[in-house]
């Protein structure tokens, strides 16, 4: 399954920026730096019930 491409607001400096997501895990959670600030983003992403990814970034120590 192809990545899926999405924009995301940094949550410190509320720049958006592009992230690929994988959609054939079905819950994850990771850590990626800000393209711009280099601070780092945790990142929620999951499955609704109509197989959409669902992302939500938060601050680390949010």
């Amino acid at each position: 399954m192809d990545q899926v491409e999405t924009t995301v607001d940094c949550p410190y400096c509320g720049e958006g920026i592009d992230v690929l997501l994988d959609p054939s895990e079905p819950d994850q959670n990771y850590i990626e730096d800000c393209q711009v600030c280099c601070r780092p983003i945790v990142f929620d992403v999951s499955t609704d019930v109509n197989g959409e990814l669902k992302v939500r970034v938060r601050a680390e120590n949010e």
